[in-house]
């Protein structure tokens, strides 16, 4: 039974309360861990250490902050066994999920950011040779970063390394079901020679330390990830302080087939969409429309394709689908699949919890369920349910699919298939998100911002926009016009 402590102050503390919070292994539904109970207390401590940090670490020249940041990269990519094996094991996610995503995207995370900060501009502007105006970049201070337990390390990585490269100290907040990685990442800070205080990690409930995090009046800006219901929350006592907020939060993704698709590649990239991660992605394809000539026989098809995944130990390398998170998770996502029956939906495939043996028959395991025959308005079509879920609908036209993809609250993403590119400009460009794929799926360049409309967020991360979340501008005018000399 591993025992996690606080990160603060290059030092690895325990709780104030000296309470801990068990922490399960989703695939077999048992405790494997306890992580600190942390409250107000700790993050005081924490802002502290970081306050003291900044003084140095917001002078410390950019090509030396970038080194540290490099070395991190490398020591999370000499860990990669160990973080995806950790990952797999805390989320119920399958390892080879981790080993080839979660872990290599965090190490890039750090990389991107740690090289970003080596090819700043300032922007110049000269007004008919009177006067000079330059713009520069600075740090804020402490941060707040909060990241969720989807994707515990690739996500919190996301927020710390461009708040770390701008120069800012963090006090993080990673999720209390998934802390592990985070944890793991504390040791490899310290081996990096990251400064005490720079990087403060505290762990335990979001009513506790979030709820401290986002009060605190030190803490100059917020970076979420998370639920709506939490962002909303966030949003009502931060901007009050007049705080800097990135919110990004909820999906109910549309992916969108036109009847002259590339139809094998948008079928099995409609699976993965559909699933990936136990559909637990904020970027996943929860609402698939399919044009309505197609949509007969990719029902059939895509139903054919789902019953070929496997639901098994996230440690076996042949599983696709892994555990949900948390058993409460479980009962949220199974009591959304009973909604949609009541709905009038019909379950073609799935719909139950998954019976496994041996060490895995306590584990939160869920078949892959596709629904149809909803109605675009009902709860299932328009509230987030966040697992591995997915409904089908057909639609006639492109106003129809406009209408039916824009019915929601959120705005994240959406994916468009189809051959002609009239039709995919003009279907993007109405589109209420803030990002479109077009004849892809999740496919992401660092240096392009992330973010959505609507309920599913505030501000963009990502790129070069992330260092300028962290960073505040400051405009200097310099007098060029020469001035005549006074006669004597």
């Amino acid at each position: 039974m591993e025992l996690l402590r606080n990160y603060i102050g290059g030092k690895f503390l325990p709780p104030k309360s000296e309470e801990y919070i068990e922490n399960y292994n989703p695939a077999t539904g048992k405790v494997y861990s306890l992580i600190p109970d942390s409250d107000a207390d700790d993050v005081h401590i924490a802002v502290e250490e970081a306050l003291s940090a900044w003084k140095r670490w917001s002078i410390t020249p950019a090509k030396d902050r970038s080194r540290i940041l490099l070395r991190i990269a490398d020591l999370i990519e000499e860990s990669l066994e160990e973080l995806a094996l950790a990952e797999s094991i805390d989320n119920g996610k399958p390892v080879s999920l981790t080993r080839e995503v979660d872990i290599p995207r965090a190490a890039a995370n750090f990389r991107f950011f740690a090289t970003a900060i080596l090819h700043e501009s300032t922007e110049t502007f000269v007004n008919e040779n009177t006067s000079l105006n330059y713009t520069i970049r600075q740090p804020l201070g402490v941060v707040g970063c909060i990241s969720p337990w989807n994707l515990p390390l690739y996500l919190f990585s996301w927020k710390i390394a461009p708040a770390l490269a701008a120069g800012n100290c963090v006090v993080g907040k990673p999720s209390e079901v998934t802390p592990m990685t985070a944890y793991l990442l504390s040791k490899i800070c310290i081996e990096a020679g990251l400064p005490p205080g720079v990087l403060n990690i505290v762990h335990g409930y979001g009513a506790k330390v979030g709820s401290a995090i986002t009060s605190h009046p030190d803490i100059k800006a917020i970076s979420f990830t998370g639920s709506t219901r939490t962002g909303k929350e966030i949003a009502r006592v931060a901007a009050p302080m007049f705080k800097k907020l990135s919110l990004e939060m909820g999906g109910k993704n549309p992916f969108i087939v036109f009847a002259d698709a590339d139809y094998d590649r948008a079928l099995i990239m409609a699976v993965k969409a559909a699933f990936s991660n136990q559909g637990q992605i904020c970027l996943c394809g929860s609402r698939m429309y399919i044009e309505e000539k197609l949509y007969p026989i990719f029902v059939n098809d895509f139903v054919k394709e789902v019953r070929k995944l496997k639901v098994g130990d996230p440690l076996d390398e042949s599983t696709n689908i892994g555990a949900v998170v948390s058993r409460e998770h479980k009962e949220k996502v199974m009591s959304y699949i009973r909604l949609a029956e009541e709905e009038g939906g019909e379950i073609l495939t799935g719909g139950q919890a998954a019976s496994l043996s041996g060490r895995l028959e306590n584990g939160y395991f869920i078949e892959p369920t596709v629904i149809v025959g909803l109605d675009n308005s009902c709860r299932t079509n328009q509230e987030e349910i966040f697992g591995p879920v997915v409904t089908l609908q057909p639609f006639r036209s492109c106003d129809d699919i406009i209408t039916m993809a824009n019915e929601s609250k959120y705005g994240l993403a959406a994916s468009v298939w189809t051959e002609n590119l009239t039709i995919a400009h003009q279907i993007a460009n109405q589109l209420e998100t803030g990002i479109v794929w077009i004849n892809t799926w999740m496919l992401r360049d660092l240096r392009t911002y992330f973010g959505g409309v609507k309920h599913s967020g505030v501000g963009r991360e990502g790129g070069f926009e992330a260092l300028k979340f962290f960073t505040e501008p400051k405009n200097i005018c310099i007098n060029i016009d020469k001035c005549p000399v006074e006669k004597l």
